[in-house]
């Protein structure tokens, strides 16, 4: 078992979901430059893996071919599209104190990606695995403790909706706390300051995605989430400062 947190985190992690992604092609590296320059302190991705062992980002494991669409995993790197990016290629960008969150969709790429973060000096430490079977993310708490036996490797992230936790939070965030994850990431919707305290009971961390507005941020933050996913992370930081922000629903005149 995880000791428990006191606290949330002091400075919230803002994940710019597929870079920015509300504001240009999603998992590019025009989106993820963006996202820097738009305030994200963390970027998030998607993993998998060609038939020739290379990591590549992109939502869903597979591109159009011709008049078809194919798997990643049964084409070579050079026979993708030239605007997916490979996971060397966002490592080479400048991280500064950035966290870098990778939905690990293909097992295949979890030992590259740990050996690729582990090539950016202290990448590795700020960088979060994220799966949603239990017993997956299980197994990579060991391999990543394999891989980094000084304990400064990634962390694992449990990422399920709340309605799909059929032995609801309490025994799933035990499970997963008990197999040494480092956190729980669920639809901003699935979230109540109660079930936060909860998981900061166990020692997990409570990660908020598909944050939209500023509005959300705050109250998601106000009830002690300790890092948000979402597409637009220039409002992510609105949601963080208190700014207002023109496009909320609940800005401008007729907020109530």
């Amino acid at each position: 078992m995880r000791s428990p947190i006191a606290a949330p985190r002091a400075e919230p992690i803002l994940f710019a979901h597929r870079g920015a992604s509300g504001h240009a092609p999603a998992n590019t590296i025009e989106a993820f430059r963006l996202a820097a320059a738009l305030g994200a302190t963390g970027i998030e991705t998607d993993a998998w893996c060609t038939r020739d062992g290379e990591v590549v980002l992109l939502h869903d494991g597979t591109v159009r071919h011709g008049l078809r669409r194919r798997a990643v995993a049964t084409m070579a790197r050079a026979d993708l599209p030239g605007d997916v990016p490979s996971l060397d290629a966002l490592l080479a960008l400048p991280w500064g104190r950035r966290h870098l969150s990778v939905d690990v969709r293909d097992p295949a790429a979890l030992d590259p990606l740990l050996s690729g973060v582990a090539r950016v000096p202290g990448l590795a430490a700020r960088t979060w695995l994220c799966h949603p079977e239990p017993d997956t993310c299980a197994a990579w708490v060991g391999r990543v403790a394999a891989h980094s036996p000084a304990g400064d490797g990634p962390r694992i992230v449990h990422s399920e909706r709340l309605g799909r936790m059929a032995e609801g939070p309490e025994r799933r965030f035990a499970l997963v706390a008990d197999a040494g994850v480092a956190a729980v990431s669920m639809h901003r919707d699935d979230w109540t300051g109660g079930l936060v305290a909860l998981a900061h009971r166990f020692g997990l961390e409570a990660i908020a995605w598909d944050v939209r507005f500023a509005h959300q941020a705050r109250a998601l933050l106000d009830a002690g989430c300790d890092a948000l996913h979402g597409d637009w992370p220039d409002r992510l930081v609105d949601g963080r400062d208190g700014t207002r922000d023109p496009r909320d629903p609940t800005s401008g005149s007729g907020a109530r």
